[in-house]
């Protein structure tokens, strides 16, 4: 498969397999295409957000293989045969919030919504390797992802909500 371009030659499409959110995915793809690219044109997962197209953002964080990486300084191809998890994935099931998706709404760690795929992706990641972690933690985990909203005292109070041990 190949597809012209504006020069008359041809770019030769790749076939990847790739796991998003847990339904296997095959497509051909552009060698050049982005992951967030892939994911928002292609598959239609638009809460992946486009920032910077830097890696400077963390908009665009995903989930590759459980580790959080920005989707828009890697292409599909290198995702091909891994599992990739965006903001849709991580709830159990369609209209039901993680904890720490509720804990944003209950402790306003969102305003205009930008960064905070990004931001629950990095304290999903962060969660899922420490569940109880100390502010100091929470703020390590977040300190690459901007947000020019919140001022970020709100995320992480969010993610201590979210995180914080019942007591019996």
């Amino acid at each position: 498969m190949s597809t012209p371009t504006s020069n008359n030659t041809r770019i030769d499409k790749k076939p990847i397999q790739i796991q998003v959110n847990g339904v296997m995915q095959q497509r051909h793809v552009e060698p050049r295409t982005s992951l967030v690219d892939f994911l928002r044109d292609e598959l239609g997962l638009t809460g992946t957000h486009v920032g910077c197209e830097h890696g400077v953002c963390g908009a665009c964080t995903v989930m590759l293989n459980d580790e959080p990486v920005r989707s828009c300084c890697m292409f599909a191809v290198q995702a091909d045969d891994m599992r990739v998890t965006t903001v849709e994935g991580l709830a159990p099931e369609r209209g039901v919030m993680t904890k720490i998706q509720d804990a944003f709404c209950e402790k306003h760690a969102l305003q205009c919504g930008y960064c905070t795929p990004g931001m629950l992706m990095a304290c999903h990641a962060l969660v899922a390797h420490n569940p109880h972690p100390t502010e100091d933690q929470v703020r390590d985990a977040i300190s690459s992802n901007i947000c020019r909203c919140t001022g970020y005292q709100q995320i992480v109070d969010a993610v201590m909500y979210a995180t914080q041990v019942e007591k019996k």
